[in-house]
């Protein structure tokens, strides 16, 4: 197997050992990893299909050319960063769904999920992966979020499917008909990473004490 593509399936696989995971997410900082590790599962799984999918039987000789190896990692971080952004909210949301007028906790929960996830992944991001840029888009996104409705279900994730489409690395000719596919795969994806969240999740722990 190529050494980049059984680089990247490793990575692929450890996040596969996460989502064994069972005990309770009772700690913004357990939240936090739980936001970061899924999120990362999500996009390259999403990411690697597509790929692989559109690609057919050269998609493991692709990872033999260094200008596809970029874009794939530039695509990576671009469409974890999505994922980072819409289960951090939905995350948040659910955390401070008993509580709802405490907006700035959940806004200060959700940026904290989302800037701990990208620190996370600091070290593999490419030099064009503009940090401060999508930081401001998550701040911007918090401050106009209906957190006692969409926030809460599934319109909370209308990121990521967006960036996927954007910035998979494949031919605008060949992309034009996949639309609605590619929506469908990632939100499928996250179909399972909701159910584990809500499963799990502790949010009078998370949230803490009222005021």
């Amino acid at each position: 197997m190529n050494s980049r593509l059984q680089k990247a399936l490793s990575v692929f696989t450890e996040r596969l050992r996460v989502r064994r995971e069972t005990a309770p997410i009772a700690e913004p900082d357990e939240l936090a990893r739980f936001v970061a590790t899924r999120a990362a599962f999500v996009a390259q799984k999403t990411l690697y299909g597509y790929l692989k999918t559109r690609m057919g039987t050269r998609y493991p000789s692709l990872f033999e050319d260094d200008v596809f190896v970029r874009s794939i990692n530039i695509a990576k971080h671009r469409i974890y960063a999505a994922c980072l952004s819409d289960l951090a909210v939905f995350a948040a949301a659910h955390a401070y769904r008993e509580r709802p007028s405490e907006e700035d906790a959940r806004r200060h929960l959700a940026v904290r999920c989302f800037t701990r996830g990208l620190d996370d992944n600091a070290a593999d991001a490419p030099e064009e992966f503009p940090r401060s840029e999508v930081v401001e888009e998550m701040l911007a996104r918090c401050g106009a979020t209906d957190w006692t409705g969409a926030a809460l279900g599934g319109d909370a994730f209308s990121e990521s499917p967006r960036a996927l489409f954007r910035w998979a690395p494949i031919a605008p000719e060949l992309k034009r008909f996949d639309t609605d596919i590619v929506a469908n795969s990632i939100t499928f994806a996250w179909h399972e990473v909701r159910r584990d969240l809500l499963r799990r999740m502790d949010a009078a722990g998370i949230a803490g004490p009222a005021d």
